[in-house]
């Protein structure tokens, strides 16, 4: 049976995407905050070393809170360079992603267009894509694809943190509605059930039309 690691794979988005990938008969590690803390790279070396090979890579992590750039302290950059970038980063050194597999980064659309509130959001995210399209070439010599998934407002509880009035929220959509955090899951879903290869080294949109950005 093949293998997928899903990070933060016990609700929202990571949730949706380990729902469908057991759906086409893959064992799946998805994992809590509370069963692996990406902030705490001590956490980080022991699941590489636990897990050391994949078929699937889903690098997926929660973001900082809303906070001025006044405000971000040191702590606040150190917690979040390991969270968002830096634990990250050391899984994609660590774990072996088998020839033909695939690797999903869950990342915002802020790699785009930043949020003046997200900054350290905005920073790190943009920082962990590059890295992901730096290496894409390379690991398609084994056919492991490399997608990035830069997801708009979804409907997580991570959109509710950062939004007041969600129904007020969702009226000014192109959509009039957040998107489903199943919409990702069956989007990778397909790409893996399909077998879908030459779409590597590629950021998604995943917005429902909401971004201003032509490419």
């Amino acid at each position: 049976m093949k293998k997928a690691i899903v990070l933060a794979g016990s609700r929202g988005i990571g949730r949706a995407i380990a729902t469908e990938l057991k759906q086409i008969s893959y064992e799946v590690v998805a994992t809590s905050k509370e069963e692996l803390d990406t902030s705490d790279m001590s956490q980080i070396r022991k699941f590489a070393e636990k897990h050391p090979q994949t078929d699937i890579l889903c690098l997926n992590t929660g973001g900082p809170p809303a906070k001025p750039f006044e405000e971000i302290t040191p702590e606040d950059l150190e917690k979040y360079h390991t969270q968002l970038f830096s634990g990250l980063f050391y899984l994609l050194q660590k774990i072996t992603v088998r020839d033909g597999g695939y690797i999903f980064l869950i990342s915002s659309y802020t790699i785009k267009e930043p949020d003046e509130n997200l900054i350290l959001s905005n920073s790190y995210r943009i920082a962990l894509s590059s890295v992901l399209k730096s290496i894409s070439k390379t690991l398609a010599q084994r056919e492991v694809s490399c997608i990035n998934i830069a997801p708009g407002p979804i409907k997580t509880d991570r959109l509710h943190s950062l939004v007041k009035d969600m129904d007020q929220f969702e009226k000014t959509l192109p959509m009039k509605r957040a998107g489903a955090p199943e919409e990702i899951g069956r989007f990778v879903r397909a790409i893996v059930e399909n077998n879908i290869k030459y779409l590597t080294g590629v950021t998604i949109n995943f917005d429902g039309g909401n971004s201003h950005y032509v490419l």
